[in-house]
């Protein structure tokens, strides 16, 4: 028998753990999904927007997976400095793959930028997601103007969300606190910002057009940003959904606003130069005018312009965070490998893989992570014999229970469930997410 763990309960963990099983050179593999927290999902739990139900349902074939009868949920059990370490993990399996993703945020490096009332978007994200370790009410919601800076899908999530109106979220899973904090929300005006053209934003065109489609809020664009777009006149030599995303930014450069309560206002080709200050908080940003460069990419002007704001939310991209006790490039933000398998000193460490962001970086979308995965479950497999030859714990969970560790198991994760559905009752509403680290452990623990 072949002991894996796998690290990391999103797409990319799941993945791992589906290829191990239904491989059929090792028939005899048995695969524990380990958590930090005690529900499984990763961002598809705590990334994904409440309001995108679609996407959301990609629960129900992850579920499928795990469980898998080869195949356990090992949740609240954290790999690192105040857990188990990679060493210690690696004498309770044969061999260990790594999916913990990009937890950073990437930083703009700007004056002001931690400024209160500056966060970033995957912060707000975590949030109205519940994630526990989200602050409670770091967000300036009593502003009246927002900037978002970032011109991709989360960017769009949360520029969606602040101009939404609660009682459209209130049939998801939202957390009452947030939700809460929503319907009391004093923005009226979101400007999302791009320092490149509409033809270079890596949003997709769904979810592009879902702001044109919110019942509350008018969608502006400034026709002078669009003007500066080589794409504009001519996209025929874009790809498809740039393409599309051009005719959807278009249509609103050509149609009136209809005076609604909220308005989003779409800017492009302004680059972020200095946060703003007012009272020891952000009041807004400073942009530099840019222009295409004629090589993909765009240089500043010289030339600024500020935007009124009292919240910004930076969403400008992930990047990983060094795991403790692995190896880490931090000039691409990944964990050394060749096709997975970890790299110490240039020489593969037997029995330690990654696959997912920690290992190509945050790139692709969810499917992207099969790929990923197929190759690294291809590389354990061929390890198979020499890994088969290292001793390992007869049981692992009892193991990490000696060790004073309380690992959930899917029982414990279902009785979250049904909590989380008894407190959408209790509130009126369909399930709720609990949004803290007691709330989670007593329902999957138990009193005590």
């Amino acid at each position: 028998m072949l002991r894996v763990a796998v690290v990391g309960s999103g797409p990319s963990g799941v993945y791992a753990a589906q290829s191990l099983v239904e491989q059929t050179l090792v028939p005899d593999v048995r695969v524990h999904v380990l958590d930090r927290l005690p529900c499984p999902y990763g961002l598809v739990r705590y990334g994904v927007a409440p309001d995108h139900e679609k996407i959301k349902s990609l629960q129900n074939n992850l579920r499928t997976v795990l469980e898998h009868e080869r195949i356990g949920f090992v949740g609240n059990v954290e790999i690192g400095a105040h857990g188990l370490t990679p060493q210690r993990l690696l004498g309770l399996y044969h061999a260990v793959v790594y999916c913990v993703g990009a937890a950073r945020d990437r930083r703009l490096g700007v004056p002001g930028e931690d400024l209160p009332g500056s966060v970033s978007a995957t912060d707000f994200v975590s949030w109205y997601s519940a994630h526990p370790d989200a602050a409670g009410n770091g967000f300036a919601l009593g502003a009246r103007s927002a900037v978002v800076i970032g011109v991709g899908n989360v960017a769009v999530d949360v520029t969606r969300i602040l101009a939404r109106g609660a009682d459209e979220l209130r049939p998801t899973d939202v957390p009452e606190t947030a939700l809460t904090a929503l319907a009391g929300s004093m923005v009226r005006e979101v400007h999302m910002v791009g320092r490149r053209g509409p033809g270079q934003a890596k949003f997709t065109t769904k979810e592009l057009r879902e702001l044109g489609a919110l019942p509350g809020a008018d969608v502006v664009v400034n026709p002078e940003d669009l003007a500066l777009d080589p794409a504009f006149a001519d996209p025929s030599g874009l790809p498809a959904v740039n393409r599309r995303n051009l005719e959807v930014v278009r249509s609103w450069s050509d149609r009136h606003p209809r005076g609604l309560d909220r308005r989003i206002t779409l800017r492009f080709f302004l680059r972020p130069a200095e946060f703003l200050e007012a009272d020891g908080r952000v009041a807004g940003v400073r942009f530099e005018r840019t222009v295409p460069d004629g090589a993909g990419g765009v240089r500043g002007t010289g030339t600024y312009e500020d935007i009124e704001a009292q919240l910004v939310l930076r969403a400008v991209g992930y990047r990983g965070a060094p795991p403790v006790g692995l190896p880490f490039d931090e000039r691409r933000g990944t964990v050394p490998h060749s096709a997975g398998r970890v790299l110490r000193d240039g020489a593969p460490s037997l029995g330690e893989y990654v696959a997912g962001w920690i290992k190509r970086g945050p790139t692709g979308v969810i499917g992207t992570n099969r790929p990923c995965a197929k190759e690294t479950v291809t590389s354990l497999l061929s390890d198979t014999h020499a890994l088969a030859r290292r001793t390992v714990e007869e049981d692992p969970l009892a193991a990490m229970r000696a060790l004073g560790h309380h690992p959930v198991e899917w029982p414990g994760w279902l009785a979250i469930e049904e909590a989380e559905a008894a407190l959408g009752r209790s509130l009126g509403r369909q399930t709720v997410k609990i949004p803290d680290w007691a709330g989670l452990r007593g329902a999957a623990l138990g009193p005590g």
